[in-house]
C-alpha cells in the first residue's frame, strides 16, 4: 500500500516529503516540474503501543510499521490536457492507492504561487477538476468498448458498461468518485482503470511557523472543504518539520518543546496516511523482536499472516490472541494463558486493531 503527495507547484509538497523520509537532499528550486521523476520514500508509522509492549517483553529490537510515499511532481492548471508534462505526472498517482494533498496556507513573498495569488480552496479545486476530467477521458474510452462486448451478451461487459455509466454520471454533478457508493461487484469491474478520484484522500495544510495550530481563516476554509468530502486534515509547518528532521534526538526535542510541539507534526501525517490507506496494525511480541504489522481494516486471520509470509496465509491453522490491556494487566504471556485470556481464533476471524498474535500454521 502507498500513498502519493500531490499539490500545486511551490506548496511545499517536495519539502514536506523530504522531511518525512528524513532526506538530506538539496531543496529542489523554486520553480514548476522540478521533481521531473516520483521520489519514492518509506515512512515510519509511530505508535505508543510499541513502547508500552516492550515494557512487559524486552526484545532485541523494535520495528513499526512503515508505509510507502510518492514524490509526485506539481500538478497545474490543463494537466489532464497535457500541461506541464501533466499525463505522465498523472499516470504516476493512477498507481498509489491514496492521495495526500498538501495545500499552502502560508504567505511568503520569495515563493512564487503558480496562479499568483494563496488560495488554498481554490487550490484543492484545481486539482480536484484535472483528476475529475482525468478519469471522464479514462471512462469515456472505456465505455464503447465494453458497450459492444455488452451486445454480445457476456455479463461482465454489461455490468462494466453500466458502471461506467454510473461513474460518468456521478462525475457529471461535478463531485469525485469517492463520494459515489459502489458495492463490492462493481468496484471490481473498473478495478483496473486507475480512477484517481475514486482514491481516498488526506489533505495536508502547510501553514506558517506562527500558526502552527492552524487557526487562520485559511486552514478553516480547507477543513470545511475536506469536511464536505469526508477527508481529514492535518497542520503542518513543512519549513519548521524539514529543520527540525535534521536535528539530532536532543536538539530536536529542545526544538519542539520551543516550539510547543509534543512531537513533530510529521508523525501526525504518517499515521493520518495511514487511516486514509485504511490500515490497522496488529503486533507479534518476543525476544527477538517487537514489530507493528499494517493490515487492512477487516482483514481476516489467515489474510494477516499472509502479510509476515504467503506460507503462513496458505498453511494457516489458528491465531492465538490476547489485548495490550490484558499485558497491561497480568504483565506477561504466560500470566495471560493461566487467566484464561489467551483467545484461539480461525480463519474467520476478522482482526482486531491492536491485535497481539501468534500465528499457528503447517506448509
Amino acid at each position: 500500500m502507498e500513498a502519493g503527495i500531490v499539490g500545486l507547484p511551490n506548496v511545499g509538497k517536495s519539502t514536506l516529503f523530504n522531511a518525512l523520509t528524513s532526506s538530506q537532499a538539496a531543496q529542489s528550486a523554486n520553480y514548476p516540474f522540478c521533481t521531473i521523476e516520483p521520489n519514492e520514500g518509506i515512512v515510519s508509522v509511530p505508535d505508543e503501543r510499541l513502547t508500552r509492549i516492550t515494557r512487559y517483553i524486552v526484545p532485541k529490537k523494535v520495528i513499526p510499521a512503515a508505509l510507502k510515499l510518492v514524490d509526485i511532481a506539481g500538478i497545474v492548471k490543463g494537466a489532464s490536457e497535457g500541461q506541464g508534462l501533466g499525463n505522465k505526472f498523472l499516470s504516476h498517482i493512477r498507481q498509489v492507492d491514496a492521495i495526500v494533498q498538501v495545500v499552502r496556507c502560508f504567505e511568503d513573498p520569495d515563493v512564487i504561487h503558480v496562479d499568483g495569488k494563496v488560495d488554498p480552496v481554490g487550490d484543492m479545486e484545481t486539482i480536484e477538476t484535472e483528476l475529475m476530467l482525468a478519469d471522464i477521458e479514462t471512462l469515456q474510452g472505456s465505455l464503447a468498448k465494453a458497450e459492444r462486448t455488452a451486445r454480445s451478451g457476456d455479463k461482465e461487459a454489461k455490468l462494466r458498461a453500466a458502471v461506467i455509466q454510473k461513474c460518468l454520471d456521478h462525475l457529471a454533478t461535478d463531485a469525485p468518485l469517492r463520494t459515489l457508493e459502489l458495492i463490492d461487484l462493481e468496484a471490481k469491474a473498473i478495478s483496473s482503470f486507475g480512477l484517481m478520484t475514486a482514491k481516498p484522500i488526506l489533505f495536508v495544510a502547510n501553514v506558517d511557523e506562527d500558526d502552527l495550530e492552524g487557526k487562520s481563516e485559511l486552514v478553516q476554509r480547507v477543513r470545511d472543504k475536506a469536511a464536505a468530502g469526508g477527508a481529514d486534515v492535518v497542520c503542518v509547518c513543512a519549513k519548521l518539520e524539514a529543520e527540525i528532521a535534521e536535528l539530532d534526538e536532543p536538539d530536536r526535542t529542545e526544538m519542539l518543546d520551543s516550539v510547543g510541539l509534543a512531537e513533530p507534526a510529521l508523525n501526525q501525517i504518517a499515521r493520518a496516511t495511514y487511516r486514509t490507506l485504511g490500515l490497522q496494525s496488529y503486533f507479534t511480541a518476543g525476544e527477538k523482536e517487537v514489530r507493528a504489522w499494517p493490515v487492512p481494516i477487516g482483514a481476516t486471520g489467515p489474510q494477516a499472516a499472509g502479510v509476515i509470509h504467503s506460507d503462513f496465509e496458505r498453511g494457516f491453522i489458528r491465531v492465538e490472541v490476547y489485548s495490550l490491556e490484558d499485558l497491561e494487566t497480568y504483565g506477561s504471556e504466560k500470566e495471560i494463558r493461566q487467566a484464561g485470556k489467551l483467545r484461539v481464533e480461525g480463519k474467520q476471524y476478522v482482526m482486531q486493531d491492536g491485535d497481539i498474535c501468534h500465528f499457528l500454521f503447517n506448509v
